[in-house]
């Protein structure tokens, strides 16, 4: 009996033993096998002559190897967010899965993001920061001291009448894109812009229409059908068939964001109302819509932005045919947000 008391004393003691050792080691061991699967995550393809390898994957800056075949180093680089493909002995990068947006600190990466709003606002919080687009080395945005020095950009005014009563958006991207030396006009971009064939019902005591936020919604041509206009995502995506990889979606941004673009001499489309100033919510309706209700106002207005000063913003406004007309920067800026700061730009290659 005794025996088997002492059997026991002694497993235990051992057990207790093995414990503490675990306890101790385990944060060691750990670390060692993470470190080791990080340095594994690529795969390289030690079966070819270095001199043979053209393309190098980098994880941030850090070189990760090279491979013979650019699809070979892509696949390997998809495997780590943050990944690039270069070609040896070249800076820029074939490939990335990098978000849009990039944050500079001077020459220091400081993160990436999916818009140019979050990007902005994050860019703010430091100093000297610069936010790229894509590989673009042109920035869409820089942190420096704000001047109110006028500036006004000579685009060309189009007018929509009177082919395009209900067209602001798309004659106000023609005169962005026509500025920028390509070729499109209203009555083509009219007929590409992506459309929400919703038809317009009355369910309920209901509206039941199409979103603007998905395509235009109703009959762009005449007052005589029922229609509305459309938001900033299907002008973003039929401008990239025109500039593609520079253009840029500043939705959802500062107002004061804007004014970097238009020193730089790019103008700006955006959303806003005919008055040009916040509207009494009297003048709003909710919509039901496939995708969701959507609140929309009749006053809705695009005008491609071209200046501003201490005191106004200037604008081409494609409903009065007036070229860089201009309105105090208080009351444009209300209209603006509340129409959703919806905003849209370029970047020269």
């Amino acid at each position: 009996m005794k025996k088997i008391m002492y059997t026991w004393i002694i497993f235990l003691i051992m057990l207790f033993i093995c414990f503490i050792a675990v306890a101790k080691f385990y944060p060691i061991v750990k670390a060692a096998f993470l470190s080791s699967g990080k340095n594994e995550v690529f795969v390289k393809n030690d079966n070819e002559p270095e001199d043979k390898k053209t393309f190098e994957v980098y994880y941030y800056n850090d070189f990760q190897g090279r491979f013979k075949t650019f699809e070979q180093a892509v696949s390997n680089a998809k495997k780590k967010q943050h990944s690039s493909v270069r070609k040896r002995g070249e800076d820029t990068a074939l490939w990335n899965n990098y978000a849009s947006y990039k944050v500079y600190q001077g020459r220091r990466f400081l993160g990436d993001f999916k818009s140019f709003a979050e990007s902005v606002s994050y860019a703010k919080g430091h100093t000297n920061t610069t936010v790229y687009f894509k590989e673009n080395q042109n920035p869409v945005w820089e942190k420096e001291e704000e001047s109110r020095k006028k500036i006004v950009i000579d685009a060309p005014l189009l007018s929509q009448q009177p082919e395009l009563p209900r067209g602001c958006e798309v004659t106000s991207l023609s005169m962005m894109l026509q500025f920028t030396g390509v070729k499109a006009d209203k009555i083509t971009l009219a007929k590409e812009v992506k459309k929400d064939l919703t038809v317009y019902q009355v369910r309920n005591g209901s509206i039941f229409f199409g979103n603007p936020y998905d395509g235009y919604v109703g009959n762009m041509y005449t007052f005589s059908e029922p229609g509305y206009g459309v938001y900033h995502g299907p002008i973003v995506d039929l401008a990239e068939k025109y500039l593609p990889n520079q253009i840029i979606d500043m939705t959802g941004a500062e107002f004061t964001d804007l004014f970097f673009s238009l020193k730089k001499g790019r103008p700006v489309w955006v959303i806003v109302n005919t008055t040009f100033d916040k509207l009494p919510e009297n003048l709003f309706e909710k919509w039901e819509t496939p995708s969701g209700p959507v609140n929309i106002t009749y006053k809705e207005h695009s005008v491609l932005l071209t200046g501003y000063d201490g005191t106004y913003i200037y604008f081409n406004d494609p409903l009065a045919n007036i070229k860089n007309r201009k309105i105090p920067i208080i009351m444009f800026k209300r209209a603006w947000e509340q129409m959703g700061k919806q905003a849209v730009t370029y970047i020269p290659k």
